[in-house]
C-alpha cells in the first residue's frame, strides 16, 4: 500500500516553499543556488506524482532529462559564483556588481 498522491503534493509544495523563502531571505549566492535547486526538485517530484497517479511513465523519462539539465546548470551555475568568490572574496548579491569588473 502506498501513500496518497496529496502527501507527495504536500511534500513537494513544502520543498518548494523551503526554496522560495530561502531565495528571498538569503543574500548568500551558493543559498540563493541551492534553494533554486530544490524548487527545482519540488517540481520534478510534483511531475512524478501527477504522472504515477494518471499511469503515464513517459512523464517520469521527462524528469530524468530535467534533472540531467540541472546537473549541468549546477555546474556551470558554480563554476561562475567560484569565478566571483575568486574576484571579489565574497558570494553575497550585494556585494556583486558585473557591470564595473
Amino acid at each position: 500500500m502506498r501513500p496518497p498522491t496529496e502527501w507527495y503534493l504536500a511534500i513537494a509544495a513544502l520543498l518548494f516553499t523551503i526554496g522560495v523563502v530561502g531565495v528571498l531571505a538569503r543574500r548568500n549566492a551558493i543559498v540563493i543556488f541551492m534553494s533554486i535547486e530544490l524548487m527545482l526538485n519540488a517540481v520534478n517530484l510534483t511531475l512524478v506524482a501527477y504522472a504515477d497517479s494518471f499511469g503515464a511513465s513517459d512523464a517520469q523519462v521527462f524528469v530524468f532529462f530535467v534533472m540531467a539539465v540541472a546537473a549541468a546548470e549546477a555546474a556551470v551555475g558554480l563554476a561562475i559564483i567560484l569565478a566571483i568568490f575568486r574576484r571579489r572574496r565574497s558570494t553575497s548579491v550585494d556585494d556583486i556588481n558585473l557591470l564595473k569588473w
